[in-house]
């Protein structure tokens, strides 16, 4: 006698089916050729991108800080080693904010710790 695996095979492809909900073409309703290794594809992008991401936002952050310790006179290693050594506690998402939006907070800072 055989096995008629209806309802989980169907949950099973449902499932695959509606996380390829938005791609293009076939990818979205051909469940073996098409959307079954695009979902696992996006699955493996996404998880490698959470970590890229947490990466690029420190790249951007020292960049931003960088820009703003030349317009103030200084260099971002130069700016960081003064910071550590007056203990201020900001990290570098923090001084890249107030660098952003709050030019003359930062020029303040800058001048707090060089002296």
């Amino acid at each position: 006698m055989r096995v008629k695996r209806g309802f989980v095979a169907r949950r099973k492809r449902k499932k695959v089916l509606k996380a390829a909900k938005g791609f293009a073409g076939s990818l979205k309703n051909l469940y073996g050729v098409a959307a079954k290794p695009a979902v696992t594809k996006a699955g493996v992008h996404a998880y490698r991108d959470r970590r890229t991401k947490k990466r690029n936002m420190r790249h951007l952050w020292v960049n931003r800080i960088s820009a703003a310790a030349q317009a103030n006179g200084t260099s971002y290693s130069v700016l960081i080693y003064l910071l550590k050594k007056a203990k201020v506690a900001l990290d570098r998402k923090v001084l890249a904010e107030i660098a952003a939006t709050d030019a003359a907070t930062f020029t303040k800072l800058v001048e707090a710790v060089k002296k």
